[in-house]
């Protein structure tokens, strides 16, 4: 099981700005690397990295893809993201067993659930969501699926209160457990990416046994 420990990040703000986030995280922050491709039948690995920081207020992500099948046609919340060129992160913030999936495709476009499996998963509320901050170098616009080789990233800052179901004061020194994801379901070459290994007989994200530990300091 992977451990990954989560620097605090300091800014002039409690809430800086998407660019400022973006700048810390490419200058100050080691990346990661998602490249566990666990299942035979699906070889294809883009290269996927990830960045991630702090302040007692967000968690702050930034990941950063070079593939060779892109699109990005999902435009409204909670559809399924994960058909198009897409980066997740889940994450339980305690030892109930309840997690989050956060979902986002290149534009942006965000499913996020919660639950303790595949089979009990449920959307989260719009407004929800709207409190995920995002910027990705793609723009807004829909994308219908491009070749050839594509580099692109995005910038997320989440902040505590989207875990609706738990009471999150403040990250440092708290101890939750994640995985890292990237796929892309319906490409002409799907893939499916995990930061922590996932040993299961189909792709399938949601499987928390499967999570590794964060360690925000």
């Amino acid at each position: 099981m992977k451990i990954l420990y989560v620097n605090r990040l300091n800014f002039t703000s409690p809430y800086p700005s998407l660019e400022a986030i973006s700048d810390k995280l490419d200058g100050q922050v080691s990346r990661n690397n998602i490249d566990e491709a666990n299942l035979s039948d699906f070889p294809y690995k883009p290269d996927v990295k990830f960045a991630i920081g702090h302040t007692d207020n967000e968690i702050m992500l930034k990941y950063f893809i070079t593939e060779e099948y892109f699109k990005a046609e999902k435009t409204i919340s909670n559809q399924m993201v994960c058909e198009d060129s897409c980066v997740e992160f889940f994450v339980s913030p305690a030892g109930d067993g309840i997690y989050y999936n956060m979902e986002l495709n290149g534009t942006g476009t965000c499913l996020m659930g919660s639950g303790t499996a595949r089979e009990n998963n449920n959307r989260a509320d719009p407004d929800i969501i709207s409190g995920i901050r995002r910027m990705t170098s793609v723009g807004k616009l829909p994308v219908a699926e491009r070749t050839g080789q594509f580099s692109w990233d995005i910038t997320i800052a989440i902040p505590v209160n989207v875990f609706f179901l738990h009471t999150t004061e403040r990250l440092g020194g708290k101890t939750f457990r994640a995985n890292f994801y990237k796929c892309g379901d319906k490409l002409s070459v799907p893939h499916y990416l995990t930061w922590n290994p996932v040993n299961t007989r189909n792709p399938d994200f949601h499987q928390p046994d499967y999570f590794g530990i964060l360690k925000f300091q």
